[in-house]
């Protein structure tokens, strides 16, 4: 494995090598992973992140598109030919048609390839004026967040990964199934398929219902999304108790623990030599709204991942990463909490800080250093409108939108956020079952009609900045 790490690593090397050769000379490109925890709107962002690029109408704070810079934007085949093409028309469609609706969330991996003619400014004007304005290239690469959480596993062997899992459990709903089942089950027993087939089944079962309650580190994330995977031995395990006495050859455990080990050298490895090792630039999207609406443990969960995620983008740490990537780091990283247009323009400063509190939290437990990271609140496709409305004498700052579930406008009042994250963070560390102060309800709103001026792309909050933290030091 360590000759194939380096091999790995070595043609990673040569790939860096070359890409900084081609943006010396030729056109540069910037690969930009999107992924997303616990249906935050991965497929939402990217139709609207592109849309707006394209029609810069709604991009003030991206300085390339307010000050002209960006000539034009256009859409170009994509230069993997082997990875499924993001459906942009399809997707745009559905968020602006006559009827709109959410698209369809993407399960695997895609990428799309946006070309920007940017002017250059200050010193390369110089150069400009002779040359004219030079192409970027924007490589949108969309991938599950379950995924990305599945490298914090290259750390751990299937003992640890197991007690770690297990001593979550009673901290999650829809776990009772699976503790019955484990509770039959003797780990040093001679192996048998219908028992394993049995406890991968109530395991998986546990993983989906935790991310409808709006957790959102579940892993092994192949789980949840197994694609031509399902029911193959690699995803056909599930975390046991240590057992009391040995486990020979041929145990129930000692199986577990193989095809756990083969999960994390032919699923997980490979995700992340193919596509995780060339991301240049990375927004993680985070519905932190539905974390606190869940609950203290479900927002504990989400500072629990975000710690996982931050360590996985320091390789140093990492032996065999560190040799995969052979140096090479993602340059910025940018948690986005969204749906941010579910909350009155008032509290968007609260929901920032409390996303900035979990980051501050998650760098300081992952030791983390190298990539500037940022954190924000947005809503790639604004679907409410505000208002103000009175009720018995006293003032409530709402917003307005059709709700999915019955198609009726509703004026929702969510409730305060807290202006001092500690507020949310402490009982969630504390491991709190409900909040004490406070009752945050979430509605689910359609998007809105729109009737889009030329020159317009669809109506956003804080795109615009997402895009100028990600992009804007490239198209200068």
């Amino acid at each position: 494995m360590r000759i194939g790490d380096l091999a790995d690593g070595m043609t990673r090397g040569v790939e860096g090598i070359a890409a900084s050769v081609s943006e010396t000379f030729m056109e540069p490109v910037v690969r930009l992973g999107v992924t997303g925890l616990s249906r935050a709107g991965k497929t939402v962002f990217i139709t609207s992140l592109v849309a707006n690029l394209l029609d810069r109408g709604r991009m003030p704070q991206l300085r390339a598109a307010a000050s002209g810079a960006i000539v034009s934007a256009y859409l170009r085949p994509q230069p993997d030919n082997t990875v499924p093409r993001f459906d942009y028309e399809a997707h745009l469609a559905a968020m602006t048609g006559s009827e709109p609706h959410w698209p369809d969330s993407t399960r695997a991996v895609s990428e799309l390839r946006l070309s920007l003619k940017v002017r250059p400014g200050g010193l390369g004007s110089i150069f400009g004026a002779v040359t004219g304005p030079r192409t970027i290239h924007v490589d949108i690469v969309d991938y599950p967040g379950e995924w990305l959480l599945d490298l914090a596993l290259m750390d751990k062997d299937y003992a640890e990964w197991a007690a770690d899992t297990l001593g979550r459990l009673d901290q999650r709903p829809g776990s009772e199934g699976f503790v019955a089942a484990l509770g039959g089950v003797d780990p040093g027993a001679p192996f048998d398929e219908a028992t394993a087939q049995m406890l991968a089944a109530r395991f998986t079962e546990a993983l989906n219902i935790a991310r409808e309650a709006g957790f959102s580190d579940c892993t092994p994330g192949r789980f949840l999304l197994p694609g031509e995977m399902a029911g193959s031995p690699v995803l056909t395990f599930a975390p046991l108790p240590v057992p009391g006495g040995s486990t020979p050859r041929g145990s129930l455990w000692r199986e577990m623990e193989r095809r756990y080990e083969a999960y994390k050298r032919e699923v997980v490895k490979p995700f992340f030599r193919d596509h995780f090792s060339r991301i240049d630039r990375q927004v993680v999207l985070v519905d932190a709204l539905g974390a606190i609406h869940a609950g203290p443990r479900a927002v504990e969960d989400l500072r629990r991942a975000m710690t996982e995620i931050l360590g996985a983008f320091r390789p140093g740490r990492n032996a065999w990463l560190t040799r995969f990537l052979m140096g090479k780091r993602v340059e910025k990283i940018l948690f986005a909490a969204t749906k941010a247009d579910h909350l009155h323009h008032s509290q968007h400063a609260r929901l920032t800080s409390i996303m900035q509190a979990l980051m501050k939290d998650a760098r300081r437990r992952a030791d983390f250093a190298g990539a500037d990271t940022a954190a924000m609140a947005i809503a790639a496709l604004r679907a409410t409108v505000e208002e103000t409305r009175e009720q018995r004498g006293e003032s409530y700052d709402c917003v307005r939108g059709t709700l999915m579930s019955t198609g009726r406008q509703t004026a929702l009042y969510p409730g305060e956020l807290p202006e001092d994250p500690a507020l949310l963070l402490e009982p969630a560390r504390d491991g709190a079952e409900d909040w004490l102060d406070g009752d945050y309800q979430v509605m689910h709103f359609a998007p809105a009609r729109l009737t889009l001026k030329p020159g317009e792309g669809p109506p956003h909050i804080r795109l615009d900045k997402a895009a100028e933290f990600l992009l804007g030091d490239r198209l200068r």
